[in-house]
């Protein structure tokens, strides 16, 4: 048996002007972010080194005083031993000379002075100066106080140069990666700039290019697929498109061309009022024609735009379907056709809506269908919220190939299944489509062995509500 079950069109929603936003680069948000990060990550890095080596330093100097300030101690307290405060002013003088960059300074147990250097090769008041204070126990039992000044202003300087070659070291380092993400950044999305030229290039005339990449990235392959689908629905839109405005035309081209034709006539030559009202009623059986075909368009784009259908209090299908057959009576007696209505549920629809579909599947069946054949009209409940809906008539099977192309717009399956003499617009299914897609539903069809479907479902309580 062959089915076709056509799905429900998205909704389009109306166009909004985008709000304008203020434009960045990428490469230079990224490149400034970066370098910034850089900065910091170096200069603390760099700041914890400065600091060690600034505590190695303090470090080294304090070993020096130490080892300057316990030989100075021994030698101060054997030369007291010795010869007493004379002995100890000259082996500090002696020293002197041996220990260049440091000032000792010797004083007596009551504050006076036994001891300074006499000429300090450095200003021992400036802040690279680091001194100690020692004493010097004598053999009088008294105390010398000892205070040595060692010059630390090499260091210092060492430690200035080494702090600008530091910041130096971070600006540099800042700005060669600042430079450096800038450039691969670039590169890196070159992938992007050849993608929005592709994406140019793509117009009305070309709507079957789409974009790739010659080294197809693993970031980008998704936007690129999501761009080609959305490509290949707007090219199959627009060819739809373009093949509704040509039937659109084609469906108006004849009443126009009758009643221009006619009118003509009429106008040729000098006629009675008998026949003038006869072209003015056939003028407007092809008015009417036309105004039903821009009604039912009307309707369409109403749909397509996805107006939902007003919900009522629950009703029975079956009665619905039952006020529709007492609609079509004369039609199924002219035909020799019966029908019988299988089943019922209880749904909130709207419920013209509903009897416009069952009229048009109705009378479509009853247009196909082999004379003196009985039609079945078949409610099956689907579920708690739903159902769904099928009028079955006997005749000629409609091609596999003809049923998914069933609810197209103007849309013929073959000329044997047209009657020249009741001609239609081929509206009827869509419209059928239409009003099941307001109601959350979907159109179906299926043809075999001389037997034809033609139906839809109803969804009371969607889940989107």
């Amino acid at each position: 048996m062959n089915t076709t079950v056509l799905d429900a069109a998205p909704a389009l929603g109306s166009d909004k002007p985008a709000a304008t936003l203020c434009t960045y680069s990428i490469g230079r948000r990224l490149s400034l972010l970066l370098a910034v990060q850089t900065v910091i990550g170096l200069g603390v890095l760099l700041a914890f080194i400065y600091g060690a080596t600034s505590m190695l330093f303090i470090a080294k100097h304090e070993e020096e005083l130490r080892n300057v300030s316990a030989v100075l101690t021994d030698v101060a307290r054997e030369a007291y031993a010795k010869g007493g405060e004379a002995e100890v002013k000259t082996k500090m003088a002696w020293l002197a000379e041996r220990r260049p960059g440091t000032f000792l300074q010797l004083r007596r147990a009551d504050g006076s002075e036994l001891y300074r250097d006499a000429s300090p090769t450095f200003d021992v008041t400036q802040s690279t100066a680091r001194g100690m204070d020692f004493t010097v126990p004598t053999a009088a039992g008294t105390l010398l106080q000892g205070k040595v000044v060692l010059d630390c202003s090499q260091d210092a300087k060492t430690a200035r140069r080494m702090a600008l070659l530091l910041v130096g070291a971070v600006l540099a380092g800042g700005a060669l990666v600042g430079w450096g993400t800038f450039w691969r950044v670039r590169c890196s999305l070159r992938p992007l700039l050849d993608l929005a030229a592709q994406t140019k290039a793509i117009d009305a005339r070309r709507l079957g290019q789409r974009i790739a990449l010659d080294e197809p990235a693993e970031e980008l392959q998704p936007v690129i697929d999501q761009f080609n689908g959305l490509m290949h629905r707007v090219e199959r839109t627009y060819v739809q498109l373009e093949g509704f405005n040509a039937d659109v035309a084609h469906e108006l081209r004849t009443p126009l061309a009758n009643l221009i034709g006619q009118t003509e006539v009429a106008l040729s030559r000098e006629r009675s009022v008998p026949e003038l009202e006869e072209t003015l009623h056939s003028n407007l059986e092809e008015l009417q024609r036309m105004a039903a075909i821009v009604n039912d368009m009307l309707f369409l784009a109403q749909a397509d735009r996805g107006v939902k259908a007003r919900r009522s209090a629950p009703v029975s299908l079956a009665e619905l379907v039952q006020q529709v057959v007492e609609f079509h009576e004369a039609p199924m007696e002219e035909r020799g056709l019966r029908v019988t209505i299988e089943g019922d549920a209880h749904l909130s629809v709207d419920a013209p809506l509903i009897k416009r579909a069952l009229s048009n599947l109705l009378g479509n069946a009853i247009r196909y269908a082999d004379p003196d054949s009985a039609l079945r009209v078949r409610i099956a409940p689907e579920s708690d919220s739903g159902a769904r809906l099928w009028v079955e008539n006997t005749g000629p099977s409609i091609e596999a190939s003809h049923l998914p192309r069933l609810f197209d717009r103007f849309f013929r399956a073959d000329a044997a299944r047209c009657e020249m003499e009741k001609p239609h617009h081929g509206l009827g299914l869509s419209i059928v489509a239409a009003i099941a897609r307001m109601h959350d539903g979907f159109p179906a069809a299926e043809s075999s062995g001389g037997i034809t479907r033609v139906g839809f479902s109803l969804q009371t309580n969607p889940a989107s509500a």
